[in-house]
């Protein structure tokens, strides 16, 4: 059995709680008597000590324009209308010349990083933060730098981000899924972001509706409404034994094992799962904080899985592409900002008062950014030479900016980050060693980062 098959074992054996529903761990998972070997990798233990134990990624699908929000670029005004050198790059569609941003920026914090007025609440946490000005990907269409930012590569054949973290950490609760995608709606298209492709299913993340409050709604078939707990976990049991028996002889179907341990995490969701996503247990201070609106129940929604072990939580602000603001630009941004400014804040607040914030990585951003050139007069074309990002939180120094694009806004010249260096670094601080995080498949070791990818270790606390 190679190291990689041995983790995957390891890892299916903690899904299941070392054994399903009485049926020994040694009989499902040691079929070439190789357990043993398979328990000596301690999946809960990452490459080195880590600094992060869990992420949320709040992702503004679209894309922000970075000069609306955390990176002030005065010459847009300066030469508003004009195409000087610099700002004639090629984007996915033609644009015209500079177009400012009308927002006003102030200085906040200890740290005196300057923060839109677009975000009032936000702006109160930037000494939590660390801005990334200088992020830059491969292709300025929304499909490829989607899969780029979530799964590492263009190629929609790749894990995601998600999947690698439960490969190479396992989950700390055997009770929820370990990789929870919160999404509004039903973005059938967007399924792909959160797959495990060739890595087991189990790792996959688990698609949560959170436009519905109550969790009957937003985890379908949450409870069983024939049987009583004692009855289906007899039937579960017999039904874990039949496929147990089935296993002995199909060794290394890791899409069997995966049925296996879901069957037995869909069981036990119906008692902690209930309680997890019911935001009716929460204070009415705390609902105020965060403020309403399905955004705002997905932050509350974040913060109360990563309290009760959920490795990776990823929160979209919208099934579409909202933040892709090809027209009416200005007015758009604002009901955005908006919407985010408050839960945000409020996240990031309760997560320090709570503890968690300290080895927890809160990731901000986009796809890619916006260009600093107008489209269609009042909108801006996708930009994937210079973006900005921000994380907090979990081994990152906060309070600093990190990175420069040039006077305009549009490509990163400093200090360059990469979405390959992004992974690295996240990967990094979860412990993990990008480039010994591999899975063998087709032939060849793959990784997130494929076979590039640097730490950005000047932003490590």
């Amino acid at each position: 059995m190679t190291q990689n098959e041995q983790l995957n074992r390891r890892h299916l054996l903690q899904q299941c709680g070392g054994g399903i529903g009485g049926v020994s761990a040694a009989s499902l998972l040691n079929t070439d008597g190789n357990l043993a070997a398979a328990y000596e990798l301690s999946t809960d233990s990452p490459h080195f000590p880590a600094k992060a134990k869990r992420v949320i990624h709040l992702f503004m699908n679209g894309g922000p324009f970075g000069a609306d929000v955390f990176d002030p670029k005065p010459s847009l005004l300066k030469f508003e209308g004009q195409k000087p050198v610099g700002a004639d790059l090629l984007t996915e569609r033609p644009t015209g010349g500079l177009l400012a941003s009308p927002f006003q920026f102030r200085n906040h914090g200890e740290s005196g990083l300057p923060v839109s007025e677009l975000l009032p609440h936000l702006s109160q946490h930037v000494d939590e933060m660390c801005i990334l000005q200088s992020l830059h990907a491969d292709n300025p269409n929304h499909g490829p730098a989607l899969l780029q930012m979530n799964n590492g590569t263009i190629t929609p054949t790749r894990p995601s981000m998600g999947a690698w973290f439960l490969y190479g950490l396992g989950t700390e609760n055997h009770n929820l899924p370990g990789y929870i995608v919160l999404c509004p709606g039903r973005p059938v298209r967007f399924s792909i972001l959160w797959n495990s492709a060739f890595l087991p299913s189990a790792y996959q993340g688990t698609y949560i509706n959170h436009s519905k409050i109550e969790p009957e709604k937003m985890v379908p078939h949450l409870r069983n409404s024939q049987w009583d707990p004692t009855t289906q976990r007899r039937q579960l049991d017999l039904l874990q034994q039949l496929n147990a028996n089935h296993k002995e002889s199909r060794s290394g179907d890791s899409t069997l094992d995966a049925r296996i341990a879901a069957m037995e995490t869909a069981y036990r969701m119906q008692f902690q799962g209930s309680e997890a996503f019911d935001l009716a247990l929460e204070t009415k201070s705390t609902r105020e904080a965060y403020g309403t609106g399905h955004f705002a129940n997905g932050c509350l929604l974040a913060r109360r899985l990563v309290e009760r072990g959920v490795r990776f939580v990823q929160l979209y602000y919208g099934d579409g592409q909202p933040w892709d603001t090809h027209s009416n630009h200005n007015e758009t941004v604002k009901k955005l900002c908006f919407d985010i400014d408050k839960p945000i804040a409020a996240l990031l607040g309760d997560l320090k008062q709570r503890g968690l914030l300290n080895d927890t990585l809160v990731v901000w951003g986009g796809e890619f950014g916006r260009t600093p050139t107008s489209e269609n007069g009042n909108g801006r074309d996708h930009n994937h030479h210079g973006f900005t990002m921000w994380l907090a939180g979990g081994g990152v120094k906060g309070g600093m900016s990190y990175g420069q694009t040039d006077e305009f806004g549009f490509k990163a010249i400093e200090n360059k980050v990469h979405v390959h260096d992004l992974h690295a670094t996240i990967l990094h601080l979860l412990g993990l060693d990008h480039e010994r995080l591999t899975f063998r498949h087709a032939g060849r070791d793959f990784r997130l980062t494929d076979v590039y990818g640097n730490v950005v270790r000047d932003i490590l606390a």
